[in-house]
């Protein structure tokens, strides 16, 4: 027995693996089992934590013993000489990757809570699990993450069978192992405390992570003119934010609409900067006509957009619209306008269709995100995105209606947003020297 329990084990590992702090680096845990020795890891490096997702395809008559593993990305690797021992056809093998399937979908759901896994590109990726046994997993999850873009793979466990790195067939960069003694018949004989991971841990030890690691977020209220009135708004920035994303709401809505203030805590989660403000005054609100005033409303996030591009803490911030229900034909609108140079523009349940022939004039890459139960407004989008011209997009969120009010719905639309804007922020700052 050489560890108390994977925490321990956690802490031993990350011991060995001081010589990757300060570089670019995502720690990601093997499900379940690898989680707490990952969570340790994570923390001693300062990097964020993640999931590698992969199941183990267990041979039918024994569910413990390996004949392979599949991931994320459609990966699958398996033993042929398993394979053949134990007589396992075809059939067999297509059923029990089905079902591994199944679950390894489900774990994303409740893992993530439809966020995004984090970018993997160039970065240095470490695997952990809390052991390796046949190795199959391992080389599925070092297969995973370099179809990702990882850029150096480390894989890194607490113990290993005395020359465990032949079995991974030079799929991992650099590996690491604790301890490598002789005689190993299984992981969990060098534990004291070997129980199983519950779920509900993985999840704490994911959150409690990204919790750690969310950016301080300053909240200012701000006054906004827009020649003429001037409107009321909500400035949220992130330290070292990547970008500003100007809301534009949906008829009667403002501000203070719990599901857009909910997407922008989620946008300022992942390091963007949000504003948040009343397209009308109140008195204009009362009128139906403002509310549905397409050039009216477009006119005034534009110059909204115009104020945030030289205001104190946002000048020079690559800017995007996001627009809700009718403010996403307001956003469109604006970000067809010759001067507008936003980088990105998401539409949430939106009537793109608004904004009627202005479509063909954006520039800006564009996102529609649209509820699977919503097909009315899903096939007004169908139309809208074959006039753009633009780069473009139709995410459809299953199981949705019109307020994605379902379960983790609203969650998804947020990590498609982040992703979105992050990716077009990027690029932005990246060819103007930012």
């Amino acid at each position: 027995m050489f560890f108390a329990d994977r925490v321990d084990a956690g802490r031993r590992l990350a011991a060995l693996l001081g010589h990757l702090k300060g570089r670019d680096v995502v720690v990601l845990g093997l499900p379940r089992g690898g989680v707490p020795v990952a969570a340790e890891v994570a923390e001693a490096l300062a990097a964020p934590l993640d999931v590698c997702l992969v199941r183990k395809l267990g041979v039918p008559s024994r569910p413990e013993l390996a004949m392979g593993a599949i991931g994320e990305g459609g990966v699958r690797v398996l033993n042929e000489r398993i394979l053949r021992d134990a007589g396992v056809d075809a059939r067999e093998l297509a059923a029990v990757e089905e079902r591994e399937r199944a679950v390894l979908a489900a774990r994303a759901r409740l893992y993530r809570g439809g966020r995004e896994p984090p970018p993997l590109d160039g970065r240095t990726v470490v695997v952990v699990d809390d052991g390796l046994a046949t190795g199959a997993t391992a080389l599925a999850a070092c297969r995973v993450v370099r179809a990702g873009g990882a850029g150096w793979i480390v894989l890194a466990v607490p113990v290993a069978p005395h020359g465990w790195t032949a079995r991974l067939g030079g799929e991992a960069d650099e590996t690491v192992a604790a301890r490598t003694p002789e005689g190993f018949a299984a992981v969990g004989q060098f534990y004291r405390d070997f129980d199983q991971t519950p779920d509900a841990e993985v999840v704490t030890l994911l959150e409690r992570s990204r919790a750690a690691r969310r950016p301080a977020v300053r909240h200012t209220a701000v006054r906004i003119p827009v020649g003429g009135p001037v409107l009321a708004g909500d400035l949220a920035l992130p330290d070292e934010a990547g970008g500003l994303v100007l809301f534009a709401h949906g008829s009667g809505s403002g501000r203070h609409s719990p599901r857009n203030r909910a997407v922008a805590a989620a946008l300022n989660g992942a390091g963007l900067g949000t504003l948040l403000f009343d397209l009308l005054t109140e008195d204009e609100a009362a009128d139906r006509e403002r509310v549905f005033d397409t050039p009216l409303l477009a006119g005034r996030l534009a110059r909204a957009s115009a104020w945030a591009a030289l205001g104190p803490g946002t000048e020079g911030l690559p800017r995007g619209y996001f627009g809700a229900s009718t403010g996403a034909a307001a956003a469109l609108w604006a970000a067809a306008e010759p001067g507008d140079d936003v980088a990105a523009v998401v539409s949430r349940g939106g009537r793109p269709d608004l904004a009627g022939e202005r479509l063909t004039g954006v520039r800006a890459p564009t996102l529609l995100i649209v509820g699977g139960r919503d097909e009315p407004v899903l096939g007004l989008n169908r139309r809208a995105r074959e006039l753009l011209r633009c780069e473009s997009d139709l995410a459809v969120v299953p199981g949705a209606g019109h307020l994605f009010e379902e379960p983790g719905a609203l969650e998804e639309v947020a990590a498609l947003a982040a992703a979105w804007f992050a990716g077009r922020f990027g690029a932005a700052a990246g060819g103007t020297g930012q």
